[in-house]
């Protein structure tokens, strides 16, 4: 919801965005139970929902059974009612989601990234692909709320990339939902890659309400996703959580970002498959991706160089897990990316092992980590999520691409 609106406008987007999201986290619920688990009134709860269902969003699914009086009736969303466009953009691979209004993917497909090819040919493909979808899956496109396009970070609301990884140097400033919005038809919106992965995690069910939880992820890079309670933070320009950009050691490597001895220069997949280069393991040579990909298995097969290299690897990237949770209280860690879809299993016990022993709250809670459920897709999952939430969750109008996030947002807004 925009930080700006008040008044009664802001009350009903309020109530509604209240209401939706916990139809949509209940699966099916009553008005009664929505009135407890609102705070709202009765008579609000039936206003709202007479207008939701009037819309096509919500709809009566029977009764519950009765406990001694008239039985209540069941409210639930209905998920053809909207759907939505995610869309990954890497280098190494371009990864689509079409997703329901309840969160669901009714389809998803990989194709080849955009390596070395003219941004606007990249943005033709997508469009191309996105309209062949819709029509073989049979949605009607008036159904269609838009399209959340994903990428490395950091970003601009008009520029798209300030400064982008050197394999995506020549994307660095083109307007990327701009292009994509024309091409598409659809409005279009646009955020980092680890912040919609995060994004992602709650809305697929993976995240449950309450909790305090960071997607560390990882896929040419590393990076994280912030939520609270449901609510991304995203910092004052969308940027927020980029861990893999944290200093650990001031002579280290030079990184791509203009500084040194960062987490991702010394320990991302690049680096690990630079290293392993350097000590003539055999890889596939087809990209950052595959090779670490095949390191992982061969980790996993208890090859010595790579179990070595990857175990490196892990032990600063439980170390960027533990400044999360020191500065953050975390009470959760969802690994995510696709490069935890092939090696979370060999970084996730050594995480653990560092967050049990070396959180500073620990003798208050714990902080559980877990891999994503669908850590590969997690952030085209998290573009579809972006626009399913501006229908059950308005965000803040800053988010939209057309106009610029730090003209857009008020001064100190941090939350969206």
């Amino acid at each position: 919801m925009d930080a700006r609106t008040h008044g009664p406008r802001a009350g009903h987007t309020s109530s509604r965005s209240a209401i939706l999201d916990v139809i949509r986290a209940a699966g099916t619920i009553s008005r009664v139970e929505l009135t407890h688990a609102t705070g709202l009134t009765a008579a609000t709860i039936s206003t709202v929902v007479r207008r939701l269902i009037d819309e096509g969003l919500v709809v009566e699914a029977g009764r519950a059974e009765s406990t001694g009086g008239k039985p209540r009736m069941l409210l639930q969303l209905d998920p053809a009612a909207r759907y939505a466009v995610g869309v990954h953009l890497d280098h190494a691979g371009i990864t689509y989601v079409i997703a329901n209004l309840g969160g669901h993917v009714v389809a998803r497909w990989r194709r080849p990234g955009t390596g070395a090819d003219d941004p606007r040919d990249v943005v033709a493909r997508i469009a191309d692909e996105i309209a062949a979808t819709v029509a073989r899956v049979g949605i009607d496109p008036a159904r269609l709320l838009g399209v959340g396009v994903v990428s490395p970070g950091p970003l601009s609301t008009a520029t798209g990339m300030t400064l982008a990884p050197p394999v995506m140097q020549h994307w660095a400033d083109f307007p990327l939902a701009v292009a994509i919005e024309d091409a598409v038809g659809l409005p279009v919106l646009l955020d980092n890659d680890a912040t919609a992965a995060a994004l992602g995690e709650y809305w697929s069910g993976g995240v449950p309400t309450g909790a305090v939880c960071a997607a560390l992820y990882m896929g040419t890079g590393i990076g994280a996703g912030i939520l609270v309670d449901g609510t991304v933070y995203r910092g004052r320009s969308s940027n927020a959580g980029e861990i893999g950009h944290v200093c650990v050691d001031v002579d280290g490597p030079a990184c791509w970002c203009g500084s040194r001895g960062c987490i991702e220069a010394v320990a991302g997949p690049g680096a690990v498959v630079a290293r392993a280069t350097e000590a003539g393991v055999t890889l596939p040579g087809r990209g950052v991706s595959e090779d670490f990909a095949a390191l992982a298995r061969a980790a996993a097969r208890g090859e010595p160089e790579p179990v070595r290299l990857l175990a490196d690897s892990a032990r600063y990237v439980a170390a960027a897990a533990q400044v999360l949770a020191n500065v953050l209280d975390l009470d959760l860690v969802v690994l995510t990316g696709a490069s935890f879809a092939h090696a979370g299993s060999l970084y996730l016990p050594v995480v653990q092992e560092r967050l049990d022993g070396g959180f500073f709250a620990r003798g208050t809670h714990d902080v559980r980590v877990m891999i994503s459920s669908h850590a590969s897709e997690a952030a085209a999952v998290g573009g579809a999520a972006l626009v399913l939430q501006t229908e059950l969750a308005p965000r803040q109008a800053g988010l939209r691409m057309v106009v610029d996030t730090l003209t857009e947002l008020p001064a100190g807004s941090g939350v969206a």
